[in-house]
């Protein structure tokens, strides 16, 4: 297996077509020449180096390459100045700004007017020149215009020559951008529909309108046939499937066969599924981001790919009755690793749930770790626990639990087996060793699909460690409404192990397990577990690392998605100025006018 420094330079090779976004860093400056814009010059250059560093240390694009950010040339005291930053924001491909200044400025004058940009403003707050005042003032131009800005001020006043970026500035420089960055990155990119409505769940209808108004990207779609047609027609890397094959013999174990003895497959049976699911892994990924090997074999067209940054795959019941599942296919390709070595992972949705699919999505553009698909399966509470086992739910469980559980397409990061402070993580792929690889693949079974599968296959049967903090969320889509977000933050559990085999095998035993437990504040949707479990919108969610809701907040507000549940502080929120003009008592109500009042970003 590679090394993650190998890994680290093989992966900075685009998927996609186009760079990454960079950020723009504008310092603007009080234009009165004098004395007193030449006081300012150094002061406010020193703010956008800082912040500048700060982003290119701590953030990095999917594949683990530092973030970029350009700097204006000059510092910008008026028009002419704002049109040169603007002009050769364009050309280096800037795609958010951060607009830094210590000092009184005149914001029409200065600020950035590219309506394509997603913009914030830090205000110094110091006491010599009022950056602060420029800060509220340049905020109302912005709202004036119907351009949204996010603004930063610092708590405690700071020294004119401290070049320092305070740790409250820095939460939301970091909040702000890592959000902004997954909004634009998304930008013109394709989800790729791979067959179409699975067993009538109609967050696998596709609705263009979202993905073109909101999201600003393109739908592509092929047929199921075509997996089929690459399969007989040898439509893949066949030297890299004989890797494939020989690491997935070598590491990927099967586990329990619960199905009754006449519908479980022959060894031939079996190994002709393993041989399948493999090149099925294959030909998903190069439909996604296309593969040169196809061009050397005369198939030009299928070297392509479409350009996907997310997929999904319908699979039952069109596929599933007669096929192997793509359990397989979607767990390995959401996960960070494979016969390749330590990755990026893909963001593949089963049944083609394109909602949750761009829901896993916006997780792992925000931590840049793989995503769990599941199902929001089952609440179970104390008393139903004691009654059908016979013991107590202890610690964290014991107000109640949510089974999140679906066929075997999630993430094997998903075991927990990484670590992050001592604790179990989802974590970046170049942060990821190989000895954790070998633990989530150890911690991992791949069972023969149950009965309602009678084209065979194998799911992935694991439980998730304790302890790991979790984000849950979910795009829904309502009618005369649009979409909505909803999340919950909260932690993995683990159970006793007599207990959860009880509860586990009430259902199906061999798909992955994750017992989630939300975070309660005793009020609404998170007045208690079961209420988390009552209020959930859909089937599905996904799973991300990290009590992310914050970040989930700040994108959603960025592309106009209003959060309808959610268990995030007051404190942590961060929304661009103007949506306290829509109601400082009632932020959720606030919210939903502002969304609807800016509308979807790119209509």
């Amino acid at each position: 297996m590679l090394t993650n420094k190998d890994n680290l330079s093989k992966s900075t090779g685009k998927r996609w077509v186009g760079e990454f976004p960079k950020i723009g860093i504008r310092p603007v400056i009080d234009g009165r020449q004098g004395g007193i814009r030449e006081s300012l010059e150094e002061v406010t250059m020193k703010m956008a180096t800082s912040v500048a560093s700060l982003l290119k240390e701590q953030l990095r694009y999917p594949d683990g390459s530092p973030v970029e950010c350009v700097i204006a040339d000059t510092t910008i005291g008026g028009v002419v100045e704002a049109a040169q930053a603007q002009e050769k924001f364009k050309k280096e491909g800037v795609a958010v700004t951060i607009t830094v200044s210590p000092s009184w400025c005149y914001p029409t004058e200065t600020m950035d007017q590219d309506p394509h940009t997603i913009k914030a403003i830090w205000g110094f707050n110091g006491t010599e020149r009022p950056g602060a005042v420029y800060l509220a003032a340049a905020s109302s131009a912005h709202n004036q215009k119907g351009l949204p800005v996010f603004n930063i001020y610092g708590r405690d006043v700071q020294e004119m020559s401290d070049s320092s970026v305070p740790e409250d500035v820095q939460t939301k420089l970091l909040q702000f951008s890592k959000a902004a960055l997954a909004v634009t990155t998304i930008r013109d990119k394709s989800y790729l529909s791979i067959g179409s409505v699975s067993m009538g769940i109609a967050s696998s209808i596709v609705i263009e309108d979202f993905f073109q108004e909101y999201l600003g990207m393109r739908n592509e779609y092929v047929d199921m046939s075509e997996i089929i047609r690459r399969l007989q027609n040898e439509i893949y890397d066949e030297e890299e499937y004989e890797l494939a094959y020989t690491w997935v013999r070598e590491n990927c174990q099967e586990g329990e066969n619960t199905n009754l003895p006449e519908a479980q497959r022959t060894e031939e049976q079996k190994e002709e599924d393993w041989k399948t699911v493999i090149k099925m892994a294959l030909i998903a990924r190069d439909l996604m981001v296309g593969n040169p090997k196809l061009a050397e074999k005369g198939f030009g067209e299928a070297a392509l790919g479409h350009n996907a940054i997310a997929a999904g795959f319908q699979g039952q019941r069109a596929w599933t009755d007669f096929m192997p599942t793509g359990d397989f296919m979607e767990a390995i390709l959401n996960s960070s690793f494979d016969w390749n070595g330590i990755r990026e992972p893909f963001m593949m949705a089963t049944e083609n749930d394109t909602l949750n699919g761009i829901t896993m999505l916006f997780g792992h553009l925000l931590t840049n770790a793989a995503q769990i698909f599941a199902d929001v399966r089952t609440y179970w509470s104390p008393e139903a626990v004691q009654r059908v086992t016979g013991k107590e739910l202890t610690g964290a469980a014991s107000n109640g639990i949510i089974h999140l559980l679906n066929s075997g397409p999630a993430a094997l990061d998903g075991t927990g087996q990484q670590e992050k402070d001592g604790t179990p993580a989802m974590k970046p792929f170049w942060e990821i060793s190989e000895e954790e690889v070998n633990k989530c693949l150890d911690a991992t079974k791949w069972c023969q699909a149950v009965d309602f599968f009678p084209g065979g296959g194998f799911s992935t049967d694991y439980t998730t460690k304790g302890g790991m903090p979790v984000t849950i969320a979910r795009i829904n889509i309502i009618d005369g409404l649009g979409p909505v977000l909803q999340l919950a933050e909260g932690y993995s559990v683990e159970l006793e192990q007599d207990v959860h085999d009880v509860l586990d095998q009430r259902t199906d035993s061999t798909w992955p397990t994750t017992w989630f437990v939300p975070k309660l504040t005793g009020e609404g949707a998170f007045k208690d577990v079961y209420s988390v479990m009552y209020n959930w919108g859909s089937n599905h969610c996904a799973v991300s690392y990290g009590h992310i809701g914050d970040d989930f907040i700040t994108l959603a507000s960025m592309l106009r998605i209003p959060v309808s549940m959610h268990n995030v502080d007051e404190s942590r929120i961060f929304r661009p100025s103007v949506w306290g003009a829509f109601g400082s008592g009632d932020f959720t109500g606030a919210d939903y006018r502002a969304c609807q009042t800016y509308g979807p970003l790119y209509k």
